[in-house]
């Protein structure tokens, strides 16, 4: 049995991550999906290592400065970029780049091309020039109507990022978060940067614990239109929501499996919150464990050979791993007496969650070799830590002046953005896969 005081401390720790999503019980409400404001970027803080680069005007059709201004955003947000002064330069795609003159200037590396306006399609060249080398790193040639034009820009950086970095970007990807405005619930999905906003669903009730599809075309959420936690799945490209759990009691949190055909699940059918599998159909309903407490808040480790999860079976909330089939569970988290909403990085070699520390609730990150633990935030009320696919940054709702708002940490804790809501409250982010 749990005891009072550990029902009241795990019990504060479900409260809030629920409190903002239990409200009155109506209908839900399916509704035109608008536009919405964009986030604010906000940066602080320098990577540990910087490399110098310019990031030239792409020559030729106008568009070229709008395309150009997305990838110097998209390469300093990271903080391991300095950029470099290219004011007045222009170059094409065809150039022959004075690689001793940009050196001088300070630049290890310059970007450059073209953008040409071709029917309704624009075809944009770039290139990618190490001016210590003097070899070109990279060129690829993209086309795409105009309102793809953004979308081109974060790849371009992408491939600037891995040349260099030799770590994959973000740029290009997605996240998904929840925004709350008075008594409305939207999920959104969002570029990495905050945005193009788009709404997947309205209601006038709770949505919660969104989770990405590996393959980034579909979102398991929970809603309480139906007066009770019931898992949906639902197609981005379509619409199409289909319940995948509805069972009796609460069914929440859900995780999918790295392959996308099972999700880990927590139901409480029998009395008390417990961790199950199903299939994506929901079909195959299996219980993981058999236990006494409280188990939630499951994650497949990206093998997908086991979950780690949220228990109190230690006394107080605590990260724990078990075999994705079933077995003994093996206790992870020694450093606090709070820790909760554990992820594992892409890697497999990190484990991130938010800890309690003198009052406040941080994002922690511990490496699973050496046990060695780093704080990564100092806010009052930080919350749902989520890895980028690449496991260089992690994406986390925070509180700063009294609003919520989503923020991005680098894994050392020395670079953050802040993605600011001009309205509402955004919060239960999460930070989609690869997609190409």
């Amino acid at each position: 049995m749990i005891s009072a005081d550990s029902a009241g401390l795990f019990g504060s720790a479900i409260k809030r991550m629920l409190r903002s999503r239990l409200v009155a019980l109506a209908a839900c409400l399916l509704l035109p999906l608008g536009a919405q404001a964009q986030l604010r970027v906000d940066i602080s803080g320098v990577g540990a290592t910087q490399y110098p680069i310019g990031v030239v005007e792409f020559s030729g059709d106008a568009k070229g400065e709008s395309l150009v201004r997305v990838i110097r955003d998209d390469l300093t947000r990271s903080g391991q970029f300095q950029l470099v002064n290219t004011s007045g330069v222009s170059l094409d795609s065809g150039s022959t780049i004075e690689h001793d003159h940009w050196r001088n200037r300070g630049a290890d590396y310059l970007a450059y091309g073209s953008v040409k306006l071709q029917g309704d399609q624009y075809q944009i060249e770039y290139r990618l020039s190490d001016t210590v080398s003097k070899d070109e790193l990279d060129s690829a040639v993209f086309s795409g109507p105009e309102k793809d034009l953004r979308r081109i820009a974060h790849q371009v950086a992408d491939r600037i990022y891995e040349k260099i970095t030799g770590n994959r970007g973000v740029f290009s990807t997605r996240i998904a978060y929840v925004l709350q405005t008075g008594d409305k619930y939207e999920l959104q999905i969002a570029d990495a940067d905050g945005q193009n906003p788009r709404v997947v669903l309205r209601s006038q009730h709770s949505i919660i614990s969104p989770a990405w599809s590996p393959d980034g075309k579909r979102l398991a959420y929970v809603s309480f239109e139906l007066g009770k936690p019931v898992i949906y799945v639902q197609e981005l490209a379509t619409g199409k929501r289909e319940p995948l759990a509805n069972f009796k009691g609460n069914n929440s949190a859900p995780s999918w499996s790295p392959d996308g055909e099972k999700l880990a699940i927590v139901l409480s059918r029998d009395a008390i919150s417990q961790i199950y599998t199903i299939d994506k159909s929901g079909s195959g309903l299996s219980r993981v464990m058999q236990s006494p407490l409280i188990d939630t808040e499951p994650s497949f480790t990206p093998d997908g050979k086991s979950l780690v999860f949220t228990s109190d079976r230690s006394g107080n909330p605590q990260v724990y791993r078990v075999p994705a089939g079933g077995g003994e569970a093996s206790r992870l988290t020694f450093h606090g007496s709070y820790n909760i909403s554990p992820s594992i990085s892409p890697d497999g070699n990190y484990l991130v969650y938010v800890t309690r520390r003198d009052g406040a609730f941080r994002i922690a990150l511990l490496n699973l070799h050496s046990d060695a633990e780093n704080l990564l935030t100092d806010g009052a009320d930080d919350q749902s830590p989520s890895f980028a696919p690449n496991g260089m940054q992690i994406l986390y709702s925070a509180v700063e002046g009294g609003r919520s708002v989503l923020a991005v940490t680098s894994v050392d804790g020395r670079v953050r953005q802040t993605l600011s809501a001009l309205n509402g409250k955004v919060r239960e982010p999460v930070w989609g896969p690869f997609t190409n």
